[in-house]
């Protein structure tokens, strides 16, 4: 199971055992909440009937009286109520009233009038100068059906002390019943939103987590399998401390390789020059014709030449192979980097004899950095002055990528003898190079590899292939800005 879903679980597990404990105290509550709400209200209007019923008690016309009349009245009333969506067309009291032996003397409905309710709590208590009140079955045997019954002493209205009776005001706990349910399926309710929230804010705080894990393991694999990779993104917290700490080992440990490996590669490509200058300062020293002192002095000045060639494009490849990502990016114009190319290269082209013929657009914007963009076309053109013959023409062009690829092309053409099949697969390759027409010389094998390694840190690529009409040409393709 991988992480991200473990702490998504773990933390849903946590809210959804937490909030299904809180919900189950609440719906618990609910009913003897309402139900105590209830009970306290009857105590209220039992007393309020009790000083009323106490004339007409004392007097002997408790069943007929003006009591009685009122109850009659209030019973018929429908009292067109809304009570939380919930309509009341009816009351739901029952009123009985004993005498001080319990036996009744009134019930609204007129069914228990005669009967002894002296062993009835709500009667029983409350002749005993108690509070008395219970919750029975509405019917016999009717268990589900329950009534609370909530009695009130009912005093001498002469002198406020002597009990002459009891009344007992009744009403079916199922008339509450809606009220409860309705509660209940709120908090309900609400507590599945709460646990979906719960769930949401847990999902997001995983995916978060989740993303800056995933986002450094990328970056160690993509660190063990040597490829070139940004550093992670800086973050407020242990993953960014995490992050930048990874990235310090890796240039540190980077680092290391990459000195041994470029020290290793300039020593073998210092060996051959080195060993022709050792071997013409040798002649130097022994006694020569002048046409060979010279021939010598200036093998060792082209050795040098060769030297500080390989040296200075080994420290470029190096600058841009040490970040592996672009350490600025503007908007570049290609059209007019190549015209600014062009110019420039007017002396070296005069020099060798050649022409150069632009194909260029008005404007080419790629995104990237201009100096490396210009070093690279830069070692191309050189590549193409190198192998074309005398009196040969150059084509520079600029053109729209290909259908489905976009972008834009920088396409350099020579008429020089071309590349050999063998030779098409490892022109990129470090250090390898041909031999330059008619002087036989090499280069440094670097500036191929450089003007490769700048396209993909501007997310193109290069290749180098032959001509349909002979001679070699070099493709630059870049992603539109």
């Amino acid at each position: 199971m991988r992480l991200g879903l473990k702490l998504f679980l773990g933390f849903f597990l946590i809210v959804g055992i937490a909030a299904f404990f809180v919900m189950r105290v609440f719906v618990d509550e609910v009913k003897p909440g309402v139900r105590q709400a209830m009970e306290s209200t009857l105590v209220d209007s039992a007393n309020v009937l009790a000083v009323m019923a106490a004339p007409d008690l004392k007097a002997g016309r408790i069943a007929d009286g003006r009591f009685a009349a009122h109850m009659a009245t209030a019973q018929r009333r429908d009292p067109r109520a809304m009570v939380w969506r919930f309509p009341k067309r009816s009351i739901d009291y029952r009123v009985t009233v004993t005498d001080a032996r319990g036996i009744v003397v009134y019930d609204s409905r007129g069914q228990d009038v005669g009967r002894d309710n002296s062993r009835w709590n709500d009667v029983y208590r409350t002749l005993r100068g108690q509070y008395g009140a219970r919750s029975s079955p509405g019917a016999p045997g009717d268990a589900d059906s329950t009534v609370m019954h909530v009695a009130a002493p009912v005093y001498d209205p002469d002198d406020g002390r002597t009990l002459i009776g009891v009344l007992t005001l009744a009403q079916p706990n199922d008339s509450i019943d809606p009220f409860i349910t309705a509660s209940q399926r709120a908090i309900v309710a609400r507590g599945a939103w709460l646990i979906g929230s719960a769930a949401l804010i847990g999902l997001l705080m995983t995916w978060w987590l989740a993303r800056g894990i995933g986002s450094l393991s990328r970056y160690a694999k993509a660190v063990s399998a040597g490829e070139p990779v940004p550093p992670p993104k800086p973050r407020g917290d242990e993953i960014g401390d995490l992050g930048q700490a990874l990235e310090t080992m890796r240039r540190k440990l980077e680092g290391k390789a990459y000195v041994e490996q470029y020290v290793q590669s300039l020593t073998h490509e210092m060996k051959s020059p080195l060993a022709a200058i050792r071997g013409a300062a040798e002649l130097l020293q022994e006694p020569l014709p002048e046409a060979d002192r010279q021939r010598f002095a200036a093998n060792i000045a082209q050795q040098e030449r060769r030297l500080t060639e390989t040296i200075d494009q080994l420290l470029r490849l190096a600058e841009v192979e040490q970040h592996g990502w672009l350490q600025r990016r503007t908007v570049v114009d290609l059209s007019m980097l190549c015209r600014q190319l062009a110019e420039d290269a007017a002396p070296r082209l005069q020099t060798a004899h050649l022409s150069l013929h632009c194909e260029l657009p008005g404007h080419a914007n790629v995104q990237g950095d201009a100096f490396l963009l210009r070093q690279a076309l830069d070692n191309l053109l050189d590549n193409a002055i190198a192998f074309s013959p005398e009196g040969g023409r150059i084509g520079l062009r600029l053109e729209a990528g290909q259908a489905g690829q976009g972008g834009w092309e920088v396409v350099l053409s020579d008429q020089g003898p071309g590349v050999p099949d063998y030779a098409l697969e490892r022109v990129f390759e470090r250090f390898y190079s041909l031999a330059r027409p008619g002087s036989g010389q090499r280069s440094s094998g670097l500036g191929l590899p450089f003007v490769a390694e700048v396209a993909r840190l501007h997310g193109g690529h290069a290749c180098l292939r032959n001509g349909p009409a002979g001679g070699a040409q070099a493709t630059l393709w870049l992603p539109s800005a």
